[in-house]
This record gives structure tokens, sequence and C-alpha cells, in this order.
């Protein structure tokens, strides 16, 4: 599809940014990806864009029924376009012989995507817009906004659905699994939940995001449904023929003393049992991939690379192959589904034992957020360090989560869950 094209170079980008979102917070779909400064996260991986933003619904897709993988592929094939959209994690369902019965009150729809009536694309300090129709002063539109205080001025209390006696009861049982042979990595998560709360979406995104300057950051808006996030993780990029994953498997607290928080991140990358957890999935995804790869492609581009974030250090690894053109992006999504950093290993009985342990069902959350592109190309991250807010029904939700392996400690994990909730909490505090 044809789409008019124009370029703008604002004096100051951060502020040009915030007035472009306050501008598109006007309309029903919504999808920003904000890599907060390219290359961040990846040694083997160019990013190809500094942020996205896709604003406006001009055709839409969605389904909870089956062959959604289908029907996507299909949307993509008749659009021939920008596609913006997510990916539930209950789409496992109809991946296998799986379901989820655990209650809902998010009600993501397992998958929707949209073709967005406005493109921004930022490489830089430029932009450039990609529209369904010409509009010849909208950047100086935009630029002529006043900005808003986005300041979070809710006081709202987020409810453990486990607190830590509760937790460790559910992690015996894990480790019963383990110790049993029915699995060797269970990747275990709860929810924080609140009722009746209004909050400002994007007021809490700006805060959030200006905390944790995440390299995979989304703000996604659909209706009334929203997922905030400060995600680190990539889950699929296709760029040509070429596929990467990149599972994070590895967590370390940081400390404001530069001496000591160097310190924590040499203990990260030497630690046996975070390297151990993160090879069980390296491998898990690289099984994965093959299903689809060119023969012997397959490859490990970084194994245990330590990343630093605002909040947390973390152990990353890279895994890339090669597929063959005549694959669709939808069956090598499909194929991936869900991420393997978030169920664990052996994939499908793990799968089966979340639903077992977990009170809730996961949704949007541990899902993905990305695009395709007209060329076929696509970038998705993995929903963890995020906010799910309904807004209709008032219900805000996070949830955190972490490895359990037969090595592992339940007060060392129930502290880790805590530590990757912690930043989410300030928000509110």
């Amino acid at each position: 599809m044809q789409r008019y094209r124009q370029t703008y170079k604002p004096n100051n980008i951060d502020s040009f940014k915030k007035k472009l979102l306050q501008w598109a917070n006007q309309y029903s779909h919504v999808c920003f990806l904000e890599s907060n400064t390219r290359h961040q996260l990846q040694k083997n991986v160019v990013d190809e864009y500094d942020s996205i933003l896709a604003v406006g619904l001009y055709s839409g897709f969605e389904s909870n029924n089956k062959n959604a993988f289908q029907k996507l592929q299909h949307f993509l094939n008749n659009t021939n376009d920008w596609i913006f959209g997510n990916l539930c994690y209950d789409l496992k369902n109809e991946i296998e012989n799986l379901d989820s019965k655990n209650s809902d009150n998010l009600f993501f729809e397992n998958i929707y995507f949209f073709q967005p009536e406005y493109v921004f694309i930022q490489n830089g300090n430029t932009f450039q817009l990609q529209s369904m129709h010409q509009h010849q002063q909208l950047f100086e539109a935009i630029e002529a906004l006043t900005i808003e205080d986005f300041s979070v001025s809710e006081k709202v209390e987020l409810i453990p659905r486990l607190n830590e006696k509760e937790y460790s009861i559910t992690f015996d049982k894990i480790k019963d699994q383990i110790q049993a042979g029915n699995i060797y990595e269970m990747n275990f998560c709860f929810e924080f939940y609140a009722d009746n709360v209004s909050i400002s979406p994007l007021d809490v995104w700006f805060k959030l995001n200006e905390l944790s300057h995440a390299p995979m950051s989304c703000f996604y808006k659909l209706n009334d449904k929203f997922i905030i996030s400060a995600t680190p993780e990539r889950f699929l990029k296709k760029k040509n023929q070429k596929v990467i994953a990149q599972p994070i498997k590895g967590t370390a607290k940081r400390s404001s003393n530069q001496n000591e928080d160097d310190l924590i991140k040499q203990s990260l990358a030497k630690n046996m049992k975070e390297q151990t957890e993160n090879i069980m999935i390296v491998d898990l995804v690289r099984n994965d991939l093959s299903r689809l790869a060119k023969a012997r492609s397959v490859k490990v581009d970084e194994l245990f690379g330590v990343y630093t974030f605002k909040q947390v250090h973390q152990l990353i690894s890279t895994i890339s192959c090669d597929v063959d053109a005549s694959i669709t992006v939808s069956e090598i999504i499909k194929q991936n589904f869900p991420m393997g950093s978030m169920t664990g290993a052996p994939k499908v009985s793990a799968m089966q034992l979340i639903e077992a342990f977990e009170s809730t069902k996961r949704g949007a959350y541990s899902g993905s957020v990305g695009y395709f592109n007209p060329n076929g190309d696509f970038d998705f991250n993995v929903i963890i360090r995020s906010l799910l807010y309904n807004q209709q029904n008032k219900y805000l939700s996070y949830s955190v989560g972490s490895a359990i392996t037969n090595a592992a400690n339940a007060n060392e994990e129930y502290n880790e869950c805590l530590l990757k909730a912690k930043v989410i909490k300030s928000l509110f505090n």
C-alpha cells in the first residue's frame, strides 16, 4: 500500500516526543515502541529505529478462536502494509493441546493487530511520517501543543495474589515436579492487582519509562485496554531471512555504589545457577528455531551477555538462524510462541504446570507487542515489567516471576520477584 511521506526535525527531540504521544492518545489505537537509545541491548543486533509510533485504526484483525495464526497471515497478505499489535500468552492453547481456566479481569483479545492511519519513525533527531492521507501541517500542529503535566498523582495499593508463605508452599510443589522428572525448569509468576482504580495511563507510561529506560519498552492502547511496559526483553526479530531471539534468564540488583555495583555485575556473570537457568532456555530456543531453520544455520551469537539497566543487571543470550523465504512470518512466530524464557522446559510440560500452579490467566502478560513492516520483517518484545490496565472495569495488574530449577531457593526467588516489582510499585507511592 502506498503511503504519503514527510520528514521533520524538531529542535528538541524529547519535548516533541512527549507532544507526539499526547496528540496520539486521543485515538483509540496507539502502539509506541521505544528503544531508549538504540544498540544498548544487543552487540549482535541492529535495531531499525530509535522509536516507532502507530496511531489510528485503518483496518484491524482480532481472534479468540481457532486458526488465529492463519487468520493473521491472511490479514498480512491482504494489507501488505505496516501492522502493529499483540499476542497473548493464551494463544498457546491453539498451538498445543492446552487450555486456560484461571480467572481473567483484563480481557485482552488473544490476538489483535491493526493497520494504522499514521506511522511515525524516529531515527536520531529526525521523524518520518508515513500516513494514509496527506497532512501538510501535522508536524507543525503537534509541535505547537503545550506539554501537559505528566505526573502520577494516583495513590494505588497493589495487592499480591501470594504472600511469601503461600509462595513458598507453591514453590515446594514445583520443586517436587522437578525432582519427579516432569520438568527441569519452570517460570512461575504471580500477580499484583488493584480493583476500582482510575489512572492516567500515559502519565504512568512517562514516569515508568523515565525510571526504567528499557530497550523494548512500549505504550500500547486498544480502546479501553492498555499495556504500559518497561520490558528489556526481545522475543523475536526477523530481518530479511535471519531470525533472532534474545531470552533473558538471570537477574541481579543494582547498587548506587559503583564498586559494589561492579562486583554484583561480575558475580552475575559467573553465577553457575543463573548460567544453568539461562542455558536451559537457550537450548529450548535453539530447538524451537530449528523447526523452521535452514540446515546448520542455528547458532548462539552470544551466551551469558551481562547487560545493565537502570534497575537491574540481566543475563541475556542471543540465538539466531536463517529461514527459507517460503516460510511465512506467522509460522515463524507460531513455532516459537510462547517464548521459552516465560515458560520453562520441557515447554509443554512447563505450560501445563503453569496453569495448575498459577491462579490467574496471564493474558497479555508474557505475551508480546510488536510490528510487521511492509517488507515482511518484524520485531516483537516480551511483555514483562509491565502494567496492564482495563480502563472500563478499572482493573490494574502487573505480574512478576522467576525461573525455578532444582538449585533454586524459595526465599531468593521470592526476593527476585519483589526486585522486579519494585520499580512499578514505586510509581504510585
